[in-house]
Parts: structure tokens; C-alpha cells; sequence
């Protein structure tokens, strides 16, 4: 039996949930810094960020047809 796009539709919208979920989790970790304190950040910390932003910089670049996915 063929997928209806009522069922498409429900997928959408749990996926969406989803991604709701993570970016308030992402945004509130990164309000407390990302748990760490100033004191304690090293090149090691920098370098994970950077591995962050460039993960979330690849989903914007897609999401918004920016960088390599421009069109």
C-alpha cells in the first residue's frame, strides 16, 4: 500500500519535532558555554567548537543553498 501524504505529512512534522528538540538542547548548552568555565578552556575546546560550527555551518549552507550548495 502506497504511502499517502497524510503520511508524508507525519513524517515532516516528527522529523521537524526532532530538530526542534536538538537546537534547544544545542542552544541551552551553548548558554552554560557548553559546560565549560573560562578558566578551564583550552585549544582542545576551541577545536571541538569548530568541529561543531562547521557541522551546523554545512546543514545551513544546505538549508539556505549557501556555500557548496548554492544553486
Amino acid at each position: 500500500m502506497p504511502k499517502t501524504n497524510d503520511a508524508a505529512q507525519n513524517a515532516f512534522i516528527a522529523a521537524k519535532a526532532e530538530i526542534d528538540v536538538l537546537l534547544a538542547r544545542l542552544v541551552a548548552h551553548s548558554a552554560d558555554h557548553f559546560g565549560y568555565s573560562p578558566e578551564e578552556v583550552s585549544w582542545g575546546h576551541v577545536g571541538t567548537l569548530d568541529h561543531y560550527c562547521a557541522h551546523l555551518r554545512e546543514i545551513a549552507d544546505m538549508a539556505f543553498h549557501e556555500g557548496e550548495h548554492a544553486i
